[in-house]
């Protein structure tokens, strides 16, 4: 009979949390990362082209200056407060490109800047970006070994 009970109460107890937490409208939030994600990438296509017809970049400065610009975005929507209210709407179609990043460096650097520039600015900006990079230069490296092994 306490088992009963006890799984009853269980039961209340999840539908009474289940009350307060909001639905997760999945397809909606798909549609929003997917449209704020293809919107981004339309930005860096067309700083692409600009650049292409108005400075005759190619290659890799090409490819550079356009990164670089889409850096300055992210970081500058950031310090304006802009790129949070994108973020909450958007998801994961805000995070994945590279003005994600620069807002994961960007954000924590902007909050921490009260104590000072060593404690605070230097020490706590790459508190969210930091393992990203560090995994991504080992995985980086661990692939190259594998590539120059084989090849």
């Amino acid at each position: 009979m306490t088992e009963k009970k006890s799984r009853l109460r269980n039961e209340n107890y999840i539908a009474y949390v289940n009350s307060f937490d909001p639905p997760t409208h999945h397809f909606k939030n798909c549609l929003h990362a997917f449209g704020v994600g293809g919107f981004i990438c339309c930005i860096g296509q067309f700083f692409r082209v600009v650049l292409e017809s108005a400075f005759g970049l190619s290659g890799d400065e090409l490819s550079g200056t356009v990164s670089i610009l889409l850096i300055f975005l992210g970081t500058l929507l950031t310090g304006l407060g802009v790129y949070d209210r994108i973020g909450r709407t958007a998801g994961a179609g805000s995070i994945v490109p590279i003005t994600g990043f620069a807002n994961s460096v960007c954000s924590p650097a902007l909050e921490f800047k009260t104590e000072g520039w060593i404690y605070g600015l230097a020490a706590k900006m790459f508190v969210v970006a930091g393992p990203i990079i560090v995994y991504g230069v080992l995985s980086g490296t661990l692939v190259g070994v594998i590539y120059w092994l084989l090849g």
